[in-house]
């Protein structure tokens, strides 16, 4: 196969080809095995990749989508590549940003001395949707809010990596992450042979690691559950998957019940002490005697239990106000003012609609920006200006004039691309990396992540739920790049 020929960049930073359309270094080995194999070796190899996906149930669900439940995830079998001396420049950006998120999580649910400051204004906080007031003064397990982090990183036109956004509640996809190796292992081994690619299957153990030291005082050997909304949640997949890799019990909320302010499990031999609980479920319907009454999703009692430190959560409750996108406006703020360091990596140029001089600017140009709603995901609640309609850009006008707080936009930033296999060719689409980080005993970070890819031509969004698919992501070993 030919992956260079006839391949265009269109003038985008691309990840494989440099500016003179050569192929960087650390894609070299790839290439040499690629083309190894015929058109139709590698046709073969998609489709293996393809039932590899269906017979492991590897799927996303898309609300609201009248063609069925669940859909396989679309997997692009031409790797991201990183080489090391990258990557590491990564790590020691995500590891200073989740350390200022969490310093201001404690600072904020205690002393606030950023607001007193004047770093941050009150009322951003005191507005955020997820900021829980309830909890101020409360001392979560070894002072860690959020214990996993999925942090979305880009490349503009000019290759530099930029923050996107900080999923701090329940970030999703690490499944996908692993699966991707598992596929590409089995369907073209070949291409791992003296290729020097850092493994990833430690994240599992690495996980549990992490949930376990947050465990109450006193108890050595923790009961660790993860708590799923059920099986019609979008990722119910990756639920499954990952209690099966930690070998602890996928519960639903039925499942548990409190007594005396513990959280048992209902078991075929009776009730069982539960000390962790990875929850997949947002705050406001963990416990319907404390949040929202209509749950059905959550436990009664459980807050009780949380605050007595009977039991602990991950992530911890009230995170969500660091994944408040109008708070994210503030992290390289954060870095500087706990860490006093620049941010290693920026942040997208980013306005906020209830600053007044950037909400003129924002209305003036909406045809020009991104905007996104502050406490949405999965590529809801945005437009993206340039491509779309005026009757769009008056829906989004009426909604940042009637609720500015809820509202920021960015300038659009040209992705870079990655040549990925459609309808028969390779052409370049955008493409992101989310990393995932564990904060526990130490930070740690499987080298990697999991690349999203914008499949639809043109498109910038690279969502599942909006036609996105995803790539294996490929850190290499530091010999391969020095």
């Amino acid at each position: 196969m030919d992956l260079i020929h006839n391949y265009s960049t269109d003038g985008f930073f691309d990840e494989l080809l440099d500016e003179n359309h050569q192929p960087r270094p650390h894609y070299a080995h790839f290439i040499e095995k690629l083309s190894h194999l015929t058109a139709e070796e590698f046709a073969e190899r998609r489709q293996e990749a393809e039932i590899y996906f269906l017979h492991r149930g590897i799927t996303f669900t898309v609300y609201g989508d009248a063609q069925g439940v669940e859909r396989i995830i679309p997997f692009d079998c031409i790797p991201r590549i990183i080489p090391h001396r990258e990557w590491k420049r990564l790590e020691e950006g995500l590891i200073q940003r989740i350390t200022a998120l969490n310093l201001f999580l404690h600072d904020v649910y205690h002393d606030q001395k950023i607001i007193r400051d004047g770093v941050i204004p009150r009322h951003y906080i005191e507005s955020a949707r997820h900021f829980r007031r309830e909890f101020i003064g409360f001392n979560v397990p070894r002072d860690i809010y959020i214990h996993i982090c999925g942090t979305d990183l880009v490349r503009d036109r000019n290759g530099q990596y930029l923050v996107l956004e900080d999923n701090g509640r329940c970030p999703s996809g690490v499944s996908y992450m692993l699966e991707n190796r598992q596929a590409m292992k089995r369907v073209f081994p070949e291409f791992f042979s003296g290729a020097n690619v850092l493994p990833i299957d430690a994240y599992p153990s690495a996980l549990l690691r992490m949930l376990q030291y947050i465990a109450p005082q006193g108890v050595d050997d923790p009961t660790v559950v993860l708590l799923t909304p059920g099986l019609y949640n979008s990722a119910y997949f990756e639920h499954a998957f990952l209690a099966k890799s930690m070998g602890i019990d996928i519960v639903e909320g039925a499942d548990l019940v409190v007594k005396n302010h513990i959280v048992y499990m209902r078991t075929t031999r009776g009730l069982k002490p539960v000390h962790v609980i990875y929850r997949r479920i947002d705050d406001d319907f963990l416990d319907p005697t404390v949040f929202r009454k209509d749950s059905l999703l959550g436990v009664p009692g459980l807050i009780e239990a949380y605050r007595r430190g009977n039991v602990s959560l991950a992530n911890s409750i009230g995170t969500g106000v660091a994944d408040d996108k109008v708070i994210y406006y503030f992290v390289p703020r954060m870095i500087r003012y706990y860490l006093d360091q620049e941010p290693i990596i920026p942040n997208v140029q980013t306005y906020l609609a209830q600053e007044p001089r950037d909400y003129t600017y924002i209305l003036e140009h909406l045809n020009q920006l991104v905007v996104k709603s502050a406490n949405e995901s999965g590529g809801y609640g945005m437009l993206i200006g340039p491509q779309a309609s005026s009757e769009e850009i008056a829906e989004f006008k009426r909604k940042i004039i009637a609720d500015p707080r809820n509202y920021i936009a960015q300038e659009p930033i040209a992705l870079s691309r990655h040549p990925t296999y459609c309808e028969g060719k390779f052409e370049g689409r955008h493409i992101d990396l989310r990393p995932y980080i564990l904060y526990g005993e130490k930070i740690t970070i499987v080298p990697g992540g999991l690349t999203r890819v914008a499949l639809p031509k043109g498109s910038l969004v690279v969502n599942s739920s909006q036609g996105g698919g995803t790539k294996d992501t490929w850190v290499l070993h530091e010999d391969t790049t020095n």
